[in-house]
Order: C-alpha cells, then structure tokens, then sequence
C-alpha cells in the first residue's frame, strides 16, 4: 500500500494496552477512510475485541490515541462518551438483545433513550428498519429467545443502526451461521457501506472479508503486523497475512 495516508475518519494510534503482566497490544496503529470498511484478523487472545471495546470507550488504553471524527476519545470521560456512542455503534458478537423484550422494544430502547421522538415516530423508524435488513413486520412482536441465531445477529444489527451511527464496529457478526444468514449479513453491511458508513469487521470469516471489506489488517505480536487493500491481497497474496489465511501460522 502507498506510504501516503489520505484522510482519516476514524484512527488508532500508537495503542497500547496491558491486563496485568500480559501486554496485549504494543503500538498498534490504523486508520479508516469515511465509508471504508476494514477486515481486523488474527488468532485468538490477540485482542481484536479489546481493540473494539476501546472504540467505543468500554476499555481505556494505557497509552496512545483514538481518534474518530478529529476527536480523541480516549481523554473523554463516561459522560463524554455517551455522545460517542451516539456517532459509533457496536455491534456484539451475539446480538447482545435483552431477552425480555421483543424485537419492536429492542428497537425502541436506543431511540427512547437518547431522542424524544413520539410513540408514532418510534414505530414508523422500527418498520422501516424491519425492512431495511429484510426482516419480516410480524417479527416485532417476538423474543430473542424465540428467534434463530441468525435472525438475532440481524436484529442486533438493526437495533446498532437505529440512531444512524457513522462508525459500526462489527464483531463477529457471521460467526456461526449459515450461508443464507451470512449472506444477509453481508448485504446489510454493504447497504451501510453505501450509505457512507466508516466500520470495522474483526471476522475469521474470510469470505466476508472479502465480500465487503475494502482493506484487511492482521493484527500480530501486538501490533498490525501487515495491511492489505482487498485488491492486492487478491492478486499478490503473500507474507504473514497470507500464511495466516492459509492457516500456517498462528
């Protein structure tokens, strides 16, 4: 890739980050255009969702910066980073639903908590995001418990977007399901591509990777060990990445 770094929407830097006597990243940096979506792999225990988690300000750096929108977060405090929240959306590895309520009041929860939309207005958004991730109206009414893994990824996923974030971090999203779901899943990440949406995927599903993501960094020893437009990876694969895909390295 060019040395030349065009403008960033969402950047990490120099991040470090220890549990104990165990460093888990040291000086890990990227960055991530507007409207790109990045591919984080690596193997187990290498800290893709800590690295996640810092995003959104559910984990603290001890060192380095977290810059989204010209903005570093890291200062920020956990009022603060309620308005982050509002600009970058996690999307957890399970859906993350509460089980008690249905699909239409997981939907609900994000916009009563932080707009003060009418009842109405709720209801119109929830429909109209039902149908954005082809989700049928009639599940509205339902439990996570009585929907499928699948079907719960694709709501979490809607309930990640109801308050239009312009950063989604994805973690995991396919892991697990069948073709068709991950196909869905893929399709809802490339509508929100198109919207101009900035996301990261941390994925060992490397079909997905492929499918919607514009660049992919492995991240290694603790930090990004080698970056890759799709492209290149394509047509030139080679190096530590490659051997990691290939499943010859750990």
């Amino acid at each position: 890739m060019s040395n030349e770094k065009p403008q960033s929407f969402l950047e990490v830097i120099d991040f470090k980050k220890s549990f104990g006597e165990k460093q888990v990243h040291d000086g890990v940096s990227f960055y991530v255009r507007k409207g790109e979506c990045l591919g984080l792999i690596g193997g187990s225990g290498t800290g893709k969702s800590v690295l996640l988690r810092s995003l959104v300000g559910l984990e603290k750096p001890d060192s380095g910066k977290i810059i989204i929108d010209g903005e570093d977060i890291v200062p920020k405090n956990e009022r603060e980073l309620i308005e982050v929240r509002k600009k970058v959306a996690y999307a957890f590895q399970g859906g993350a639903l509460f089980d008690s309520m249905t699909v239409y009041e997981n939907l609900a929860y994000p916009l009563r908590e932080h707009f003060h939309f009418t009842e109405k207005e709720i209801a119109e958004q929830i429909r109209a995001q039902l149908e954005e991730f082809g989700l049928d109206p009639s599940s509205e009414k339902l439990y996570p418990g009585s929907l499928s893994g699948g079907m719960q990824k694709r709501v979490g996923l809607a309930r990640s977007m109801m308050m239009h974030p312009q950063v989604v971090l994805y973690d995991e999203p396919t892991a697990g399901l069948d073709p068709y779901n991950t196909k869905k899943i893929q399709e809802s990440i490339l509508k929100m591509k198109a919207k101009g949406v900035t996301s990261i995927l941390v994925t060992h599903d490397m079909p997905t990777v492929y499918a919607v993501c514009d660049k992919v960094a492995l991240l290694l020893n603790g930090r990004i060990g080698e970056q890759y437009t799709i492209d290149k990876l394509k047509t030139e694969p080679s190096g530590a990445m490659t051997e990691f895909i290939n499943g010859e390295s750990a």
